[in-house]
Protein backbone atom coordinates (compact mmCIF):
# COMPACT_ATOMS: atom_id res chain seq x y z
CA UNK A 1 0.00 0.00 0.00
CA UNK A 2 1.00 3.36 -0.93
CA UNK A 3 1.85 5.45 2.02
CA UNK A 4 3.07 8.70 0.07
CA UNK A 5 -0.49 10.25 0.23
CA UNK A 6 -1.06 10.26 3.81
CA UNK A 7 2.71 11.38 4.88
CA UNK A 8 1.73 14.45 2.34
CA UNK A 9 -1.53 14.91 4.49
CA UNK A 10 0.76 14.67 7.95
CA UNK A 11 3.02 17.10 6.46
CA UNK A 12 0.47 19.60 5.55
CA UNK A 13 -1.02 19.21 9.28
CA UNK A 14 2.26 19.62 10.80
CA UNK A 15 2.88 22.73 8.78
CA UNK A 16 -0.25 24.39 10.38
CA UNK A 17 -0.16 23.11 13.58
CA UNK A 18 3.54 25.09 13.63
CA UNK A 19 1.93 27.84 12.15
CA UNK A 20 -0.73 27.45 15.36
CA UNK A 21 1.27 27.13 18.09
CA UNK A 22 3.47 29.87 16.75
CA UNK A 23 1.58 32.40 17.00
CA UNK A 24 1.52 31.85 20.68
CA UNK A 25 -2.52 33.00 21.01
CA UNK A 26 -3.50 29.23 21.72
CA UNK A 27 -1.80 29.25 24.92
CA UNK A 28 -3.23 32.30 26.13
CA UNK A 29 -6.80 31.80 24.98
CA UNK A 30 -7.03 27.64 25.68
CA UNK A 31 -4.24 25.92 27.32
CA UNK A 32 -5.96 22.68 26.85
CA UNK A 33 -6.07 22.81 23.31
CA UNK A 34 -2.58 23.57 23.20
CA UNK A 35 -1.36 20.99 25.01
CA UNK A 36 -3.43 18.77 22.74
CA UNK A 37 -2.13 20.54 19.69
CA UNK A 38 1.73 20.42 21.06
CA UNK A 39 1.24 16.64 21.53
CA UNK A 40 -0.04 15.84 18.36
CA UNK A 41 2.35 18.15 16.52
CA UNK A 42 5.03 15.76 18.63
CA UNK A 43 3.33 12.79 17.22
CA UNK A 44 3.68 13.69 13.83
CA UNK A 45 7.47 15.05 14.42
CA UNK A 46 7.98 11.35 15.22
CA UNK A 47 5.74 9.50 12.52
CA UNK A 48 7.62 11.40 9.86
CA UNK A 49 11.01 10.53 11.32
CA UNK A 50 9.84 6.85 11.09
CA UNK A 51 8.81 7.55 7.71
CA UNK A 52 12.45 8.73 6.97
CA UNK A 53 14.12 5.79 8.73
CA UNK A 54 12.08 3.87 7.11
CA UNK A 55 13.20 4.72 3.32
CA UNK A 56 16.35 4.49 4.45
CA UNK A 57 16.32 1.03 6.01
CA UNK A 58 14.40 0.15 2.32
CA UNK A 59 17.80 1.37 0.59
CA UNK A 60 20.14 -0.27 2.58
CA UNK A 61 17.68 -3.16 2.24
CA UNK A 62 18.03 -2.68 -1.77
CA UNK A 63 21.66 -2.56 -1.40
CA UNK A 64 22.20 -5.20 0.88
CA UNK A 65 20.13 -8.11 -1.31
CA UNK A 66 22.09 -6.57 -4.62
CA UNK A 67 25.51 -7.33 -3.14
CA UNK A 68 24.17 -11.16 -2.58
CA UNK A 69 24.34 -11.31 -6.28
CA UNK A 70 26.91 -8.98 -7.43
CA UNK A 71 30.01 -11.58 -8.80
CA UNK A 72 32.45 -8.31 -8.07
CA UNK A 73 31.97 -8.74 -4.02
CA UNK A 74 31.30 -12.82 -3.15
CA UNK A 75 33.47 -11.71 -0.29
CA UNK A 76 30.71 -9.49 1.08
CA UNK A 77 27.55 -12.14 0.15
CA UNK A 78 27.82 -14.23 3.24
CA UNK A 79 27.79 -10.73 5.23
CA UNK A 80 25.20 -9.31 3.29
CA UNK A 81 23.01 -12.34 3.66
CA UNK A 82 23.17 -12.37 7.66
CA UNK A 83 22.48 -8.42 7.55
CA UNK A 84 19.32 -8.87 5.73
CA UNK A 85 17.08 -10.54 8.57
CA UNK A 86 17.73 -7.61 11.04
CA UNK A 87 16.77 -5.08 8.42
CA UNK A 88 13.67 -6.40 7.36
CA UNK A 89 12.72 -6.83 10.81
CA UNK A 90 13.69 -3.18 11.35
CA UNK A 91 11.21 -2.33 7.73
CA UNK A 92 8.19 -3.96 9.66
CA UNK A 93 8.83 -2.15 12.43
CA UNK A 94 9.03 0.72 11.23
CA UNK A 95 6.26 -0.02 9.24
CA UNK A 96 3.65 -0.80 11.50
CA UNK A 97 4.41 2.33 13.85
CA UNK A 98 3.56 4.49 10.71
CA UNK A 99 0.28 2.84 9.88
CA UNK A 100 -0.59 2.50 13.32
CA UNK A 101 -0.04 6.16 13.58
CA UNK A 102 -1.96 7.43 10.42
CA UNK A 103 -4.83 5.68 11.88
CA UNK A 104 -7.30 7.11 14.20
CA UNK A 105 -6.31 5.94 17.73
CA UNK A 106 -8.73 3.73 19.81
CA UNK A 107 -9.07 5.17 23.31
CA UNK A 108 -9.16 1.41 24.22
CA UNK A 109 -5.61 0.62 23.04
CA UNK A 110 -3.70 1.92 26.17
CA UNK A 111 -6.03 0.61 29.13
CA UNK A 112 -5.00 -2.54 31.08
CA UNK A 113 -7.16 -5.58 29.52
CA UNK A 114 -9.24 -8.39 31.60
CA UNK A 115 -9.39 -11.53 29.83
CA UNK A 116 -12.22 -14.10 30.89
CA UNK A 117 -11.79 -17.68 30.00
CA UNK A 118 -13.73 -20.15 30.32
CA UNK A 119 -14.67 -24.08 29.24
CA UNK A 120 -16.79 -24.34 26.33
CA UNK A 121 -18.35 -27.76 24.58
CA UNK A 122 -16.49 -30.75 25.93
CA UNK A 123 -16.75 -31.10 29.49
CA UNK A 124 -13.52 -32.08 31.74
CA UNK A 125 -11.21 -31.73 28.23
CA UNK A 126 -12.61 -28.16 27.76
CA UNK A 127 -11.57 -27.10 31.17
CA UNK A 128 -8.22 -28.72 30.90
CA UNK A 129 -7.91 -26.60 27.63
CA UNK A 130 -9.28 -23.68 29.36
CA UNK A 131 -6.19 -24.14 31.61
CA UNK A 132 -3.58 -24.41 28.78
CA UNK A 133 -4.67 -20.95 27.25
CA UNK A 134 -4.78 -19.26 30.48
CA UNK A 135 -0.86 -20.46 30.77
CA UNK A 136 -0.33 -19.61 27.08
CA UNK A 137 -1.14 -16.46 27.86
CA UNK A 138 0.63 -16.15 31.20
CA UNK A 139 3.96 -17.11 29.35
CA UNK A 140 3.27 -14.67 26.62
CA UNK A 141 3.10 -11.44 29.16
CA UNK A 142 6.10 -13.06 31.09
CA UNK A 143 8.05 -12.61 27.54
CA UNK A 144 6.03 -9.07 27.35
CA UNK A 145 6.88 -7.72 30.61
CA UNK A 146 3.37 -7.82 31.95
CA UNK A 147 2.27 -8.12 34.70
CA UNK A 148 -1.24 -10.80 35.51
CA UNK A 149 -3.54 -10.41 38.47
CA UNK A 150 -6.18 -12.94 39.19
CA UNK A 151 -9.68 -11.68 39.93
CA UNK A 152 -11.76 -15.18 40.00
CA UNK A 153 -11.15 -18.81 38.83
CA UNK A 154 -13.04 -21.59 39.39
CA UNK A 155 -11.17 -24.85 39.11
CA UNK A 156 -12.65 -27.60 37.40
CA UNK A 157 -12.17 -31.73 39.31
CA UNK A 158 -9.15 -32.72 36.86
CA UNK A 159 -7.21 -29.26 36.92
CA UNK A 160 -8.30 -27.47 34.63
CA UNK A 161 -11.03 -24.85 34.96
CA UNK A 162 -14.54 -23.89 34.53
CA UNK A 163 -13.54 -20.16 34.65
CA UNK A 164 -10.48 -18.06 35.26
CA UNK A 165 -10.59 -14.27 34.97
CA UNK A 166 -7.78 -12.60 35.05
CA UNK A 167 -6.39 -8.58 34.27
CA UNK A 168 -2.89 -8.17 32.21
CA UNK A 169 -1.20 -4.28 33.21
CA UNK A 170 1.43 -3.63 30.89
CA UNK A 171 2.06 -0.81 27.65
CA UNK A 172 -0.22 -1.27 24.96
CA UNK A 173 -2.10 -4.49 26.42
CA UNK A 174 -5.32 -4.06 25.00
CA UNK A 175 -3.64 -3.60 21.10
CA UNK A 176 -1.98 -6.66 21.05
CA UNK A 177 -4.53 -8.85 22.75
CA UNK A 178 -8.03 -8.13 21.21
CA UNK A 179 -8.00 -10.39 18.43
CA UNK A 180 -7.74 -13.17 21.15
CA UNK A 181 -11.87 -12.82 21.58
CA UNK A 182 -14.20 -15.49 20.51
CA UNK A 183 -14.15 -19.75 20.23
CA UNK A 184 -10.69 -21.79 20.36
CA UNK A 185 -11.39 -25.56 19.32
CA UNK A 186 -8.57 -27.63 20.45
CA UNK A 187 -8.18 -31.38 18.64
CA UNK A 188 -6.50 -33.54 20.49
CA UNK A 189 -6.29 -37.52 22.71
CA UNK A 190 -7.53 -36.33 26.56
CA UNK A 191 -5.12 -38.07 29.15
CA UNK A 192 -8.83 -39.62 29.65
CA UNK A 193 -9.11 -41.29 26.69
CA UNK A 194 -8.34 -45.06 26.85
CA UNK A 195 -9.24 -45.69 23.04
CA UNK A 196 -6.43 -42.83 21.70
CA UNK A 197 -9.38 -41.04 19.78
CA UNK A 198 -9.48 -37.87 18.78
CA UNK A 199 -11.85 -34.91 20.76
CA UNK A 200 -12.47 -32.05 19.40
CA UNK A 201 -13.24 -29.53 22.81
CA UNK A 202 -13.46 -25.47 22.98
CA UNK A 203 -13.09 -22.53 25.50
CA UNK A 204 -14.46 -19.07 25.01
CA UNK A 205 -12.02 -16.07 25.23
CA UNK A 206 -12.98 -12.59 26.30
CA UNK A 207 -10.80 -9.67 26.42
CA UNK A 208 -11.88 -6.49 27.75
CA UNK A 209 -10.18 -3.38 28.04
CA UNK A 210 -10.33 -2.57 31.83
CA UNK A 211 -13.05 -0.13 32.45
CA UNK A 212 -12.43 3.05 33.64
CA UNK A 213 -13.32 4.94 36.54
CA UNK A 214 -15.90 7.77 34.76
CA UNK A 215 -15.14 11.20 35.02
CA UNK A 216 -18.22 13.44 34.99
CA UNK A 217 -18.04 16.70 34.32
CA UNK A 218 -21.23 19.22 34.18
CA UNK A 219 -20.74 22.01 31.80
CA UNK A 220 -22.43 25.26 33.01
CA UNK A 221 -23.85 25.92 29.68
CA UNK A 222 -25.65 22.35 29.86
CA UNK A 223 -28.47 23.01 33.04
CA UNK A 224 -31.29 25.23 32.96
CA UNK A 225 -31.95 26.55 36.46
CA UNK A 226 -35.44 27.96 37.32
CA UNK A 227 -36.28 29.29 40.99
CA UNK A 228 -40.08 29.14 42.19
CA UNK A 229 -41.91 29.15 45.27
CA UNK A 230 -41.35 26.45 47.27
CA UNK A 231 -44.38 24.60 48.27
CA UNK A 232 -46.27 22.47 50.93
CA UNK A 233 -45.55 22.11 54.85
CA UNK A 234 -42.50 23.33 56.21
CA UNK A 235 -43.08 26.06 58.80
CA UNK A 236 -43.60 29.72 58.12
CA UNK A 237 -42.27 31.14 55.33
CA UNK A 238 -41.39 28.50 53.67
CA UNK A 239 -44.00 29.19 50.27
CA UNK A 240 -43.39 32.94 51.22
CA UNK A 241 -40.18 33.18 49.36
CA UNK A 242 -38.41 31.95 45.60
CA UNK A 243 -36.18 29.73 47.69
CA UNK A 244 -37.45 26.10 45.44
CA UNK A 245 -34.81 25.44 42.55
CA UNK A 246 -35.28 23.12 39.76
CA UNK A 247 -32.20 22.25 37.67
CA UNK A 248 -32.48 20.43 34.35
CA UNK A 249 -29.41 18.91 32.49
CA UNK A 250 -30.37 20.11 29.13
CA UNK A 251 -28.46 17.04 26.86
CA UNK A 252 -30.52 13.82 29.02
CA UNK A 253 -33.38 16.00 29.78
CA UNK A 254 -33.07 15.16 33.39
CA UNK A 255 -34.79 17.33 35.97
CA UNK A 256 -34.02 17.40 39.75
CA UNK A 257 -36.01 20.45 41.96
CA UNK A 258 -35.18 21.04 45.67
CA UNK A 259 -37.20 23.08 48.42
CA UNK A 260 -35.53 21.34 51.46
CA UNK A 261 -33.96 24.55 52.85
CA UNK A 262 -35.24 27.87 53.01
CA UNK A 263 -32.00 29.14 51.27
CA UNK A 264 -31.89 29.34 47.21
CA UNK A 265 -28.05 29.12 47.39
CA UNK A 266 -28.42 25.93 49.31
CA UNK A 267 -31.03 24.30 47.40
CA UNK A 268 -29.65 25.33 44.04
CA UNK A 269 -26.43 23.32 45.58
CA UNK A 270 -28.18 19.60 46.38
CA UNK A 271 -30.06 19.95 43.73
CA UNK A 272 -26.89 20.29 41.31
CA UNK A 273 -25.33 17.47 43.50
CA UNK A 274 -28.02 15.10 43.44
CA UNK A 275 -28.27 15.38 39.53
CA UNK A 276 -24.41 14.93 39.45
CA UNK A 277 -25.10 11.65 41.75
CA UNK A 278 -27.77 10.81 38.95
CA UNK A 279 -25.64 11.45 36.25
CA UNK A 280 -22.54 9.74 37.71
CA UNK A 281 -24.91 6.12 38.10
CA UNK A 282 -26.25 6.66 34.88
CA UNK A 283 -22.93 6.96 32.85
CA UNK A 284 -21.50 4.20 35.27
CA UNK A 285 -24.40 1.89 34.56
CA UNK A 286 -23.90 2.81 30.30
CA UNK A 287 -19.97 1.69 30.89
CA UNK A 288 -21.31 -1.43 32.71
CA UNK A 289 -24.02 -2.24 29.72
CA UNK A 290 -20.93 -1.85 27.06
CA UNK A 291 -18.48 -3.90 29.07
CA UNK A 292 -21.25 -6.85 29.20
CA UNK A 293 -22.34 -6.51 25.75
CA UNK A 294 -18.76 -6.78 24.61
CA UNK A 295 -18.26 -10.06 26.51
CA UNK A 296 -21.23 -11.14 24.86
CA UNK A 297 -21.04 -9.99 21.49
CA UNK A 298 -16.99 -11.99 21.90
CA UNK A 299 -17.89 -15.36 22.78
CA UNK A 300 -21.08 -16.22 21.40
CA UNK A 301 -22.40 -19.34 22.54
CA UNK A 302 -19.60 -21.34 22.29
CA UNK A 303 -19.96 -23.89 20.00
CA UNK A 304 -17.19 -25.44 17.71
CA UNK A 305 -18.78 -23.62 14.40
CA UNK A 306 -18.16 -20.06 15.86
CA UNK A 307 -14.34 -21.38 15.74
CA UNK A 308 -11.98 -18.53 15.67
CA UNK A 309 -9.03 -20.45 16.15
CA UNK A 310 -8.34 -24.18 16.11
CA UNK A 311 -5.21 -25.97 17.54
CA UNK A 312 -4.32 -29.21 16.20
CA UNK A 313 -2.20 -31.08 18.48
CA UNK A 314 -1.71 -34.46 16.26
CA UNK A 315 -0.34 -32.10 13.31
CA UNK A 316 1.15 -29.90 15.53
CA UNK A 317 -0.79 -27.33 13.92
CA UNK A 318 -2.36 -23.69 14.53
CA UNK A 319 -4.15 -22.16 12.41
CA UNK A 320 -6.56 -19.10 12.78
CA UNK A 321 -9.41 -19.00 10.31
CA UNK A 322 -9.82 -15.41 10.48
CA UNK A 323 -7.06 -14.72 8.09
CA UNK A 324 -5.98 -18.04 7.10
CA UNK A 325 -3.19 -18.24 8.86
CA UNK A 326 -0.98 -21.62 9.72
CA UNK A 327 1.66 -22.34 11.94
CA UNK A 328 3.53 -25.73 12.83
CA UNK A 329 4.94 -25.01 16.08
CA UNK A 330 2.38 -26.14 18.72
CA UNK A 331 4.38 -26.77 21.53
CA UNK A 332 6.05 -23.17 21.37
CA UNK A 333 2.95 -21.59 20.66
CA UNK A 334 1.52 -23.10 23.73
CA UNK A 335 4.66 -21.87 26.00
CA UNK A 336 3.77 -18.59 24.92
CA UNK A 337 5.32 -18.12 21.63
CA UNK A 338 2.14 -15.98 19.86
CA UNK A 339 3.62 -12.93 18.58
CA UNK A 340 4.00 -14.19 14.76
CA UNK A 341 0.19 -14.65 14.41
CA UNK A 342 -0.73 -11.41 17.25
CA UNK A 343 1.40 -9.72 14.11
CA UNK A 344 -0.47 -11.14 11.37
CA UNK A 345 -3.37 -10.00 12.92
CA UNK A 346 -2.92 -6.97 13.41
CA UNK A 347 -1.56 -6.32 10.07
CA UNK A 348 -4.65 -7.50 8.43
CA UNK A 349 -6.92 -4.97 11.30
CA UNK A 350 -4.31 -2.21 10.16
CA UNK A 351 -4.73 -2.93 6.10
CA UNK A 352 -8.62 -3.02 6.69
CA UNK A 353 -8.93 0.12 8.80
CA UNK A 354 -6.51 1.84 6.26
CA UNK A 355 -8.86 0.50 3.20
CA UNK A 356 -11.69 2.25 5.08
CA UNK A 357 -10.03 5.22 5.78
CA UNK A 358 -9.28 5.74 2.40
CA UNK A 359 -12.90 5.53 1.44
CA UNK A 360 -13.51 8.10 4.05
CA UNK A 361 -14.14 11.81 2.72
CA UNK A 362 -11.96 13.76 5.37
CA UNK A 363 -8.83 11.67 6.54
CA UNK A 364 -7.28 11.76 9.78
CA UNK A 365 -4.75 14.39 10.83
Amino acid sequence: MDLSPHIQRLKARLTRLEDELASGVVFTIDPKRAQSLTKEHNKIKQLLRDWEQLLQTESELAKTKALINDPHHTDLAELAQQEIPTLEARRQQLHTAILLGILPPDENESRNTILEIRAGTGGHEAALFAADLFRMYSRYAERKGWKIEIHDISPSDLGGFKEIIFQVNGEDVFRTLRFESGVHRVQRVPATEAQGRIHTSTATVAVLPEAQEVDLVIKPEELRIEVCRASGPGGQGVNTTDSAVQVMHIPTGMIVRCQDSRSQIKNREKAISILRARLLQKKQSEEAAKYASARKAQVGTGDRNEKIRTYNYPQNRITDHRINFTLYNLSAFMDGDIEPLLQALLQDDIQRRLAQLETEPTAHL
